[in-house]
């Protein structure tokens, strides 16, 4: 198993929906695995394939882990071409969400409560996952990159600004491109992404 390099904002394969696994192999045996290792050594609770530079729909998640608390144990889940349901029963959380494709940027979003999410594990066996708070809200952020898109573009209002403003102020992360010339002061590419996606 390996850890992989984690592609940052700005790179195109975070902002490109996925495609549907139709193959249960070896490799993709070893994709997940890969995944895991990646995430735990990051650290985080989630990781989606995107975020590996792998175009494919699959997320690992593990929301009890404590990377402060060996007593805690692993459990890492994985679930291949998910569906998300949303529960609509009128209940949202409002709380600070970060993502490891966007390093050290942590803005308050809105998402649903609670979530149920279904697929296959790396074997193609059913796998089915109901959550409320945190698991819920890593359900939404994971699925969300299987559909090419960054917590960012959920932000609204004060978070949506303050957002906008990190991406200008911070330097070019590695995989970021800047538009038109490579000079100082030039708009980075998911600046320009975010201001044009709504809500």
């Amino acid at each position: 198993m390996a850890v992989l390099p984690i592609r940052t904002v700005g790179d195109p394969v975070l902002r490109t929906p996925t495609a549907v696994v139709t193959q249960f192999d070896a490799a993709l045996a070893r994709l997940v695995a890969d995944m895991i290792d990646t995430m735990y050594a990051a650290p985080g609770v989630g990781l989606a394939a995107p975020q590996i530079g792998v175009g494919l729909r699959v997320f690992v998640f593990d929301v009890d882990y404590d990377p402060q608390d060996r007593a805690v144990p692993r459990v890492p889940l994985a679930v291949v071409n998910p569906t998300l349901t949303i529960i609509e029963d009128g209940e949202v959380q409002h709380g600070g969400e970060g993502c490891l494709s966007v390093p050290g940027l942590h803005y308050p979003t809105s998402r649903a409560m609670r979530a149920v999410v279904r697929g296959v594990d790396a074997a193609g066996e059913p796998v089915e996952y109901a959550g409320e708070g945190l698991r819920a809200r890593c359900f939404q952020h994971e699925v969300d990159h299987l559909d090419g898109m960054l917590f960012l573009q959920r932000l609204t209002g004060e978070a949506r600004v303050a957002a906008v403003r990190a991406l200008r102020e911070q330097p070019p992360l590695p995989g970021t491109r800047l538009t038109g010339t490579d000079r100082p002061g030039a708009v980075v590419d998911p600046l320009r992404a975010l201001r044009r996606t709504g809500g």
